[in-house]
């Protein structure tokens, strides 16, 4: 266990950081999963943008890799121009 002030602030804070990184990436995810599963293209044009947008937020966070970031907006406009 910490001896120090400053540890025992910074297992909180992490703690913290890691619950909100955890609530994001999840939410990106279903994010991603409810986009996967639509069938009607303007639908998906319309959430297109708003997925991408949790996906920056991610990969500026250092939540997710920016290649791994690149790489899913990569397949979701495929997924688009295939409807």
């Amino acid at each position: 266990m910490a001896n120090h002030k400053s540890a025992l602030k910074r297992i909180r804070s992490n703690e913290t950081k890691r619950l909100r990184n955890r609530y994001q990436h999840k939410t990106a995810r279903n994010a991603m999963k409810r986009f996967q599963e639509l069938e009607d293209k303007k639908e998906a044009e319309k959430m297109l943008g708003s997925v991408e947008s949790m996906i920056d937020r991610l990969a500026k966070k250092n939540i997710i890799h920016s290649n791994k970031a690149a790489n899913l907006k990569s397949n979701m406009a495929k997924h688009v121009a295939a409807l």
